[in-house]
């Protein structure tokens, strides 16, 4: 079981393993958690707009494992553009989950679901308010860690010019053939930690002839390989599954990519199409 850990900004440490739970129904996902913290891991991730909070917060209740152990991010909703709106939200998201204080929160977009890809409004004054909520509730103790999703970077700019309390995390689209090297760096340089989510690209990284076989040489599996990149990227990575399974096999990824190699996986050819799931917004794609 892989289970180095970051620190941010703040000195709080983050597991740099996490369980995703992105389209994990909420019926299920108590189970995939219990799973999941049966086989060692120590980080979970959800968000308001995923609609499991209460489930992932069962999961982690009936662990059997002290909560302290528990990393837990979860993620305002992208509509919150307002103080009021985002900042009812983290109560909710305390309520449904049953915890008394969660270990990190993010925005999860600098646009609404419906603007992103459309929309040349950035928010600007939307995400101080509700990076605002956010510090209030860190300093009331209800988080221990702020940071925000999908931001480029004149979204940190916009806010980090406002901002009391820096972001501390910027959690993104990241994987082989599709890694966004400039702002990773940016980031990176102003203290943020990177988080990667659908690092095997929603699947669409297995049916790569070249990630193949760049795991072959290595002897493990593509989503292996692909969770090992974003590793050593610097970032946190959040595969998604519900197996347990595959849960420990991402979880066995102790080898290590050559420099060369590394090289080599981030000139992959640009991923395009990610099939049924290219219609999120994430994937470039329009709700």
């Amino acid at each position: 079981m892989f289970h180095t850990k970051l620190t941010l900004s703040n000195g709080v440490e983050v597991p740099q393993l996490a369980l995703g739970t992105w389209l994990i129904d909420d019926s299920v996902v108590a189970d995939a958690v219990k799973s999941a913290i049966s086989l060692s891991y120590e980080h979970i991730d959800s968000a308001q707009a995923y609609g499991n909070e209460r489930g992932v917060g069962e999961g982690i209740r009936e662990s059997g494992v002290s909560r302290d152990k528990i990393f837990v991010t979860t993620k305002v909703a992208a509509e919150h553009k307002d103080y009021k709106s985002a900042a009812e939200g983290i109560d909710e998201s305390l309520r449904k989950m049953g915890l008394d204080y969660i270990d990190m929160m993010i925005i999860h977009s600098p646009q609404p679901w419906k603007e992103v890809n459309q929309s040349d409004d950035r928010y600007v004054e939307g995400n101080r308010q509700a990076w605002r909520a956010l510090e209030d509730a860190y300093k009331a103790g209800k988080l221990r860690a702020i940071g925000v999703s999908n931001f480029l970077k004149e979204d940190i700019d916009n806010l980090w010019e406002a901002a009391e309390i820096k972001p501390m995390v910027n959690q993104v689209l990241c994987h082989i053939s599709n890694t966004p090297l400039d702002l990773i760096e940016y980031c990176q340089g102003k203290g943020i930690v990177m988080e990667a989510y659908s690092p095997v690209a929603h699947g669409e990284a297995l049916k790569n002839e070249k990630i193949a076989e760049m795991a072959k040489k290595y002897g493990v599996s593509v989503p292996q390989l692909c969770i090992r990149y974003d590793i050593q990227l610097g970032m946190i990575v959040l595969p998604k599954t519900a197996n347990p399974e595959h849960m420990k096999s991402n979880a066995a990824v102790d080898f290590v990519i050559s420099d060369a190699d590394m090289d080599v996986l981030k000139e992959i050819e640009r991923i395009k199409d990610y099939g049924e799931h290219g219609f999120f917004p994430v994937f470039g794609g329009k709700l």
